[in-house]
C-alpha cells in the first residue's frame, strides 16, 4: 500500500472517530454500506 492508500485509511478512521464523538456512527455505517452497494454495479458497468 502506498502513501495515498495510507492517507485514505487515516482519513476514514478520523471520520469514524468524529462520528463516534457526535453519536452518528449508525448513520455513517449505513451511508458507507449504501456507497459500496452502489459502487459495485457501477464498477462492473464501466470496466
Amino acid at each position: 500500500m502506498g502513501l495515498r492508500g495510507s492517507l485514505y485509511i487515516i482519513a476514514r478512521l478520523m471520520g469514524d472517530v468524529n462520528a463516534a464523538k457526535k453519536g452518528k456512527v449508525g448513520r455513517r455505517v449505513a451511508r458507507r454500506g449504501a456507497g459500496k452497494a452502489t459502487g459495485r454495479p457501477l464498477g462492473k458497468l464501466f470496466k
